[in-house]
């Protein structure tokens, strides 16, 4: 369990970590992104004002030492490649300004000036040898401007950034779950020890309690053997039987956790809820109930036979305490077809169940219906059965659920096979 634990909050909090990481990644991508759209949304206007070139001029119309803003500085506006095409709107005669571009040659400026003159956007994205040109159309009465500006400094730039990111962020992960690993048992050491002083406790009082309890029934037998039978005794008896059963319910669930590590082997088991079940059959009689049985036959799980046998009482001892007055309780055994896993079902009957909360009946002292069984003080239960048997079914690395349908209450197991 301890185990159990350390790893759930290893990975919790790893996880955690992670998404810290990733939406930081995330938001200093997409604001690296944003950023570089807005040096090339800026410096194509400064090229567009400017007539197609970048000069003295476009350099001091920079602001100074703006924080806010996503201007280039005035020196490096000058780092840009670009070029430009003049259309004489008249003669359709294509004059160019390749002087700062070296690898596009001019008949390709010319073909992309020819193209993106009669589509509807003013700006847009033309292509290269795997470059990308951002253009930016300014039309006047006598000709049209088109200036292409390459993306590929800035498109490097943020993906330089956006790399060291992810590096920073994968080195930042590991160390972090590496210095969790080895920390983790610090940090969870008040918890252990706080759960170790409480089985303790549970341990060493129970076995207190069993002795006084022990010499009030005693002492009630000597009672009746004297005075007979009484109304006062058969109280006496009735509450020391259900004190009994509470502190050896603690007492083996505590043992239960303190050793959690078993041995799964191949356990039969066919014969072990048919067995239980025909013990069960005479105590469903008592109680004005009927008990049937549907088990497959030479079923085998992985499982430890002493805990089986514990979890199929547990699970028929808790149908018996719900079902209704001359209702009826089910156990099913059967392999499913698709996944080989063996499904153990145990339901009853149980008008009360419909508006329960299921996913609570787990837990250690829950009782779904308080005063579903207030007329019988004998068969009320504690709560604990059903946490033992979660517990004995997580050991076994098998499934275990509760839920209400056609007027019955199931709880299903899944073991492997």
């Amino acid at each position: 369990m301890i185990r159990h634990f350390r790893n759930r909050f290893i990975l919790i909090s790893s996880t955690a970590l992670l998404a810290v990481l990733l939406t930081l990644i995330g938001g200093i991508s997409a604001l690296t992104y944003y950023r570089s759209q807005k040096v090339v949304d800026n410096v194509l206007t400064m090229l567009i004002a400017q007539d197609g070139s970048l000069n003295r001029k476009a350099a001091n119309q920079q602001p100074r030492n703006d924080f806010f803003k996503t201007q280039p500085t005035r020196e490096g506006i000058f780092q840009y490649r670009y070029f430009s095409a003049t259309i004489d709107n008249k003669t359709n005669k294509v004059f160019i300004d390749d002087s700062h571009i070296m690898t596009v040659p001019p008949t390709t400026i010319r073909t992309f000036a020819q193209q993106v003159k009669n589509t509807p956007k003013s700006e847009g994205n033309v292509y290269y040898q795997k470059t990308a040109y951002a253009y930016r159309i300014k039309k006047t009465k006598k000709q049209t401007l088109i200036v292409f500006l390459d993306k590929s400094i800035l498109t490097a730039e943020t993906r330089e950034i956006i790399r060291f990111t992810v590096i920073v962020g994968i080195i930042s992960m590991i160390l972090y779950t590496g210095l969790l690993i080895g920390f983790s048992k610090r940090a969870i050491r008040p918890i252990i020890q706080a759960g170790k002083r409480q089985k303790e406790f549970i341990t060493n009082a129970g076995h207190e309690l069993k002795t006084p309890l022990t010499i009030i029934s005693a002492n009630t037998e000597m009672q009746e053997m004297l005075s007979g039978e009484t109304e006062l005794t058969t109280s006496n008896k009735q509450q020391v039987t259900r004190l009994t059963r509470l502190v050896n319910e603690l007492i083996s669930l505590a043992r239960m956790e303190e050793h959690p590590q078993i041995t799964l082997t191949a356990v039969n088991a066919t014969d072990t809820v048919t067995e239980i079940a025909n013990s069960f059959r005479g105590v469903a009689d008592q109680n004005s109930k009927k008990l049937e049985a549907f088990v497959d036959d030479d079923i085998q799980i992985k499982a430890d036979q002493n805990y089986f046998y514990e979890l199929v009482n547990i699970l028929l001892d808790n149908a018996v305490k719900y079902c209704d007055e001359q209702g009826t309780i089910s156990i099913t055994l059967h392999k499913n077809p698709v996944t080989k896993n063996a499904i153990l079902t145990v339901a009853n009957t149980y008008a009360a169940g419909k508006d329960q909360d299921y996913t609570k009946f787990f837990d250690r002292f829950y009782r779904g219906d308080s005063s579903h069984h207030s007329h019988n003080k004998t068969q009320t239960g504690f709560g604990i059965g059903l946490s033992m048997a979660q517990r004995i079914v997580a050991l076994f690395k098998g499934k275990i659920q509760a839920n209400y349908k056609n007027g019955q209450l199931q709880m299903i197991v899944t073991l492997k096979a």
